[in-house]
């Protein structure tokens, strides 16, 4: 199995890979991708649920004596069973399974520095409301504030990840390998944006994927023509990707008008892409202070996408720039 090493024909390394569960729907939706990942750079996959305190609730039977000390074993024992239910689907690949207790962001946290995880795999919850759309608390925790990659798989993902099934005699398949024929990578041209450019670009390498440079101008009518707006954006997504591309990918940059999150999703549907790929800072506030896109951008991104979204944070990029990697040194990356 060929892994991503830092050298040089590659900037991602995923040695360890964190999968973040709260046993829902929308976790095991994303555990395939977890797994397959895992399989494809034949990484360490770690994962973690944790206990908080909200899971020591249970429904009142009066006839029951309950305190908070057997509502607690009740839900320790609980996440033991399911944390052992899923790790029988994760076998033959190589796993560690952990169960914390306390605050979610605290326990994964932890496990993030404890085991110097290269990328998180969560499953979110999207909604959407007529002004708002929600990710859940905590999903938006987890993106605000991950010093690592994290690739979020929202309900509408139909992709080809699958875990494998069982065969004769009750033995586990292999795993299937990850297909990443087509990415998308969105850029506004903001320093955090382009620090995702690279990521994107060994993305598309390692899978001799097609990748769809996406620049989207959203508002026309504040452009002056006289500066060739598209021809000069143009030539900025073409500077982002190195000259000996062609040699291991196909990129097509495309420079597309109207509202951001629209034009970035209508996009990947056209292109079938398998993963979108966006640059954002870590900020102590709400998601919408963390993403180089608006708040409302971002969230029908990841919500709405009807494949994984790969956010890379500015500081696992400038972590990468500070490795050496070579994608940094094109035009266009940050300083």
């Amino acid at each position: 199995m060929k892994a991503l090493e830092v050298s040089s024909h590659a900037v991602i390394s995923l040695k360890n890979i964190l999968f973040a569960t709260d046993f829902s729907e929308a976790s095991q939706a994303a555990l395939p991708y977890a797994a397959a990942i895992s399989h494809r750079y034949g990484s360490q996959l770690h994962v973690v649920h944790v206990v908080s305190p909200a899971s020591y609730l249970i429904p009142y039977a009066p006839d029951v004596p309950s305190t908070i000390e057997t509502m607690h074993d009740a839900a320790r024992a609980d996440a033991r069973q399911r944390m052992e239910a899923l790790a029988s689907q994760l076998t033959p690949a190589p796993y560690r399974t952990y169960i914390r207790e306390g605050e979610v962001w605290e326990g994964i946290s932890e496990i993030i520095r404890a085991h110097e995880i290269d990328l998180l795999v969560v499953g979110t919850h999207g909604r959407t409301g007529v002004e708002k759309l929600v990710l859940g608390s905590r999903a938006e925790e987890i993106l605000r504030q991950a010093p690592c990659p994290v690739l979020t798989v929202g309900s509408k993902v139909s992709g080809r990840a699958k875990l494998p099934g069982v065969g004769g005699e009750g033995k586990h398949l292999t795993p299937v390998d990850i297909s990443l024929r087509q990415i998308v990578y969105a850029t506004d041209f903001s320093p955090e944006s382009l620090a995702a450019a690279p990521f994107a670009t060994s993305l598309a390498q390692e899978f001799q994927a097609r990748l769809t440079l996406l620049h989207v101008i959203e508002k026309i009518g504040d452009l002056d023509p006289t500066s060739r707006p598209i021809d000069h954006a143009l030539q900025r997504l073409e500077s982002l990707v190195p000259a000996e591309a062609g040699l291991w990918c196909s990129t097509k940059p495309s420079v597309q008008y109207g509202p951001p999150a629209e034009r970035i999703l209508q996009a990947a549907l056209d292109c079938k892409a398998d993963v979108i790929v966006l640059g954002v800072r870590a900020a102590a506030g709400h998601l919408g202070a963390a993403t180089h896109l608006p708040w409302a951008t971002a969230h029908k991104v990841i919500a709405h996408a009807h494949c994984p979204v790969l956010t890379i944070p500015f500081t696992a990029a400038l972590q990468a720039k500070k490795q050496g990697n070579r994608f940094y040194e094109f035009e266009g990356m940050i300083p």
